[in-house]
Order: structure tokens, then sequence, then C-alpha cells
């Protein structure tokens, strides 16, 4: 009886047991290593094949979810801008947020950049990416995207800045400089939505660019942050609620909405009034960089 008793316990302990991830592709491209695998209902890229964060995660039964809370912040944009026709995407990872914002404005031109064409490639192979229609792939450094638009006195109307490497942010990426080059490429009613770490060393810092460049900026933190911030300074929480509205019915068909994103919003300054702005000529990233 006890044997019998030992068998079916081990029994139902193995169908419980979590299953292996499948690795369904792997490469060492010119920039990182790019792993794709399969795990518990989820297809996920991550860079670094060992420890490297998750970049880009779809839900296999049901790809028109977000699986990342930051990736449902970054449209609480929409609270600010509720119908942008001309979009920056800068950092492509699995093609989640040009996917999602061409489903939610069927209309919108949408400019993407990624510096690795691996990554392109395997979003498109394996994340369901496409592009066409309204959304183009530019391969090259953001930073260089950013100059060449100025050159050319291009606007947008929203801006996603979502770049990072294995480890954060490139480096260049997180000036006073850079952000003021991208505040440029802004039409009169732009927005930009920038994705961070909530709990980066360099928050403080990062903070105090933003606020530098952008003035006041509402802050949405989870387990990233999405900073969210105007051309020439944020709307009132009256006018939010309103574009909340507006496009409450869109954003639901995708996991959130208003009920979940407006209690995220933040204007509280959070960092020491002499906290150091990063530059072009003080960015250390290097040594303060990565989550605590």
């Amino acid at each position: 009886m006890w044997r019998s008793l030992s068998l079916v316990i081990f029994l139902l302990l193995l169908a419980i047991r979590p299953t292996a991830a499948e690795e369904l592709f792997q490469e060492r491209s010119l920039y990182r290593n790019i792993l794709v695998y399969e795990d518990q209902g989820l297809r996920c890229m991550k860079f670094g094949i060992h420890d490297g964060g998750r970049q880009t995660c779809i839900s296999l039964r049901d790809p028109d979810s977000l699986v990342f809370n930051y990736t449902k912040m970054l449209l609480a944009a929409l609270y600010l801008n509720p119908s942008p026709k001309q979009i920056l995407v800068i950092g492509l990872g699995g093609g989640t947020m040009p996917t999602t914002l061409k489903k939610i404005l069927p209309d919108v031109q949408i400019d993407c950049v990624e510096i690795d064409p691996s990554v392109v490639k395997v979003a498109t192979r394996f994340f369901g990416f496409t592009t066409g229609a309204g959304i183009s792939v530019n391969v090259e450094d953001g930073r260089v995207f950013v100059k060449r638009a100025q050159r050319n006195t291009k606007k947008y109307d929203l801006i996603i800045l979502d770049a990072f490497d294995h480890v954060y942010i490139p480096e260049h990426m997180l000036t006073r400089e850079y952000l003021t080059e991208v505040k440029t490429l802004l039409s009169k009613n732009g927005v930009l939505a920038a994705n961070t770490f909530s709990s980066s060393r360099l928050y403080y810092s990062e903070s105090a660019t933003y606020a530098d460049v952008y003035g006041a900026f509402y802050n949405l933190k989870m387990n990233n942050r999405v900073v969210l911030a105007k051309r020439d300074g944020i709307p009132s929480s009256d006018e939010i609620q309103r574009n909340a509205e507006k496009v409450e019915e869109k954003l639901r068909l995708f996991g959130t909405g208003k009920d979940w994103l407006l209690p995220l919003f933040s204007t509280d300054v959070q960092w020491p009034a002499n906290t150091r702005v990063l530059t072009d000529q003080y960015s250390p990233a290097n040594l303060l960089n990565g989550r605590l």
C-alpha cells in the first residue's frame, strides 16, 4: 500500500514539475548573445545566454496580450496625445511596441531604429514583427538616426526610447545632449516615452537629466519605470483623464487601461536637488549602470 501511495505521489510530482525551457534559436551577433526560447506558454528573447534579462516575451496562446508591465506603461503615452500620426521607436526588441501601436492606430506611420540586424531578423522570424504598411526599420545606432532626422527637420508625434544592450541603456543615449536632440524631433504636441529601470544606480541622475531637458514629467513605476514628457510641458491631470477615455476601448484589447494606468502617474521629484546631470562629458554608466 505504501509503495503504491509513494508511486502515486511521485507521478503527481512529475506531472506538475516545471518543464525545461525549449531553446529555439541562439546567435552571437556583432553586439550581443541572442537567445530565443519557449517556457511555460511564453516565447521570449533575451540578450546574454546565461543571465541576461528578457527583452521580449509573447504569449503563445494570446499573442496580442502584453506580457511585460513596461509595455503597458508605454501605451500610457497615448494619454498625453491620443492620436499620433508619426511615431519613432528606438530599440526594436521583438517588435512588440510598433506591432501593438499599429493595431491600435492603423493609419499611423512608424519608424523603428535598431542597431543590430540580428535582432530585426529574430523579431521577424519568431515574434510576428513585419515591415511595410506603415512600419519601417532603420538598422543603425539610434543617436546617429536622431542626428540625421534633425538635419532633415523630421518631426514625430510620439517618440519611444527603448534601447538596451545586454546590461543597460548605452551611455551615449542617456545624456542631456542626446535627450535635447530627441526633443528637437517632437512635433508641437509630441510626446516622449522612455523605458528605464526603476532601481538603477543611475536613477537620480537619469531623472535629473530628463527634468533638465523637459521640465516636469510623469513618472510611472513598477518593475521598470516609464518617463512621459512633452516638448512644451505635460498636460494637466484633467486632460490625462479625458484622453484616457478616448483610448480606453482599444487599450483594453491589450490587457491594460485607465484603472490600471492612471494610479501610476506621478510628478513627485524623487531625486536630490544637487543631483548631477548626465552629459556627453559626464556619463559614468560603465560604473553606475544596472539594477541595485
